[in-house]
């Protein structure tokens, strides 16, 4: 899986693309803290349930199943959110669901979930680049977390943060063209 601090960079770099218009800072928050929850299913492992199984690690937690569940429940506080009830459930949505998809970019563990209830197999997708995090706080803060992280920052921080940037940009350009457009527009109307 990547780690806890890289699933929140989904909707980090989407808020940065879409500006605050669209995402507020409240719901940005929203959706960085929401594409961590799948991983509390590491919680099963201190119940005794198996990796494998279907509440164990990687398990329903990580379904599109439960991507909608929690982005329908997050998106009744749309009010608090300061966004419309569907921009609050697409984005979550996208936040929540961003983890499995992620995780099954990783080369490591039995896969994710992604169909469950429907299936209980697990997959991964066919391009793995993301070397999977180690388990536990110790093993993170080791050469092999180091390797981890750069992995990270090469298959998901670089290019969510290169996408955002670049859409922040064309974003910027656009209004300051637009308001320059309506300048020349009240200028035009004023000499005729």
């Amino acid at each position: 899986m990547p780690t806890i601090f890289t699933h929140p960079v989904v909707p980090l770099a989407i808020g940065a693309a879409l500006g605050r218009g669209i995402i507020p800072p409240r719901l940005l928050a929203c959706g960085a803290i929401a594409a961590t929850l799948p991983d509390l299913d590491v919680i099963a492992f201190r119940l005794g349930i198996p990796y494998a199984a279907e509440f164990g690690h990687r398990g329903f937690s990580h379904s599109l199943l439960f991507a909608l569940v929690a982005a329908l429940l997050g998106a009744c506080c749309f009010r608090w959110l300061h966004a419309s009830f569907p921009r609050s459930f697409i984005f979550l949505l996208t936040a929540v669901g961003s983890h499995g998809l992620l995780d099954t970019l990783t080369n490591g563990g039995l896969g994710i979930a992604l169909l469950w209830p429907w299936s209980g197999e697990r997959y991964f997708a066919p391009f793995q680049p993301i070397e999977v995090a180690p388990l536990g706080l110790g093993r993170f803060f080791s050469a092999k977390g180091a390797s981890v992280f750069l992995s990270e920052l090469l298959w998901v921080w670089l290019p969510a943060f290169a996408a955002g940037a670049t859409a922040l940009l064309a974003r910027t350009a656009a209004g300051k063209l637009a308001a320059r457009s309506e300048q020349f527009a009240a200028h035009g109307k004023r000499i005729h």
